[in-house]
């Protein structure tokens, strides 16, 4: 499972090619739109920034995965946004908008894990590497 050190690195590097290519690169990955997805620190109170890719959209709806590589712990911007749903993403490049942030109903969860395997299977190998069910989080418009 990647080290908070290795998932720090990999945020940073993304973010300097999209500094160094001003924006033209870094925008895909995998072929996934990659959103930059601002929570605030459940410890710090601090805005913490994370580069995540979305292997699903529905409408202005964005879904990522919280799946940390099928590391057994959760993501902490996953935790960070169970206690504030209330969050900032920058999509495609695109000026950051606020956002709420839920989990999918197991309903949801059931409908669209499928699809996101389907053509990600990366996320079907991580579940198999741990016990927690990996969530998917719909990231949706502030109304």
């Amino acid at each position: 499972m990647p080290s908070d050190r290795t998932l720090k690195t990999m945020n940073g590097l993304h973010r300097a090619l999209l500094k160094i290519s001003g924006g033209r690169f870094g925008w895909e990955a995998g072929k996934m739109p990659v959103l930059e997805l601002t929570t605030t620190g459940r410890k710090s109170g601090q805005a913490r920034a994370v580069m995540l890719t979305s292997p699903i959209q529905e409408g202005d709806t964005i879904v990522v995965v919280a799946s940390r590589g099928g590391d057994p712990a959760h993501p902490a911007w996953f935790l960070n946004l169970q206690d504030n749903p209330d969050v900032e993403v920058a999509y495609k490049g695109a000026p950051k908008k606020q956002m709420k942030a839920r989990v999918a109903t197991a309903e949801e969860r059931a409908r669209m894990w499928p699809l996101v395997t389907a053509s990600h299977k990366n996320y079907a190998d991580y579940q198999t590497k741990t016990t927690r069910e990996i969530p998917l989080v719909r990231l949706e418009p502030r109304s």
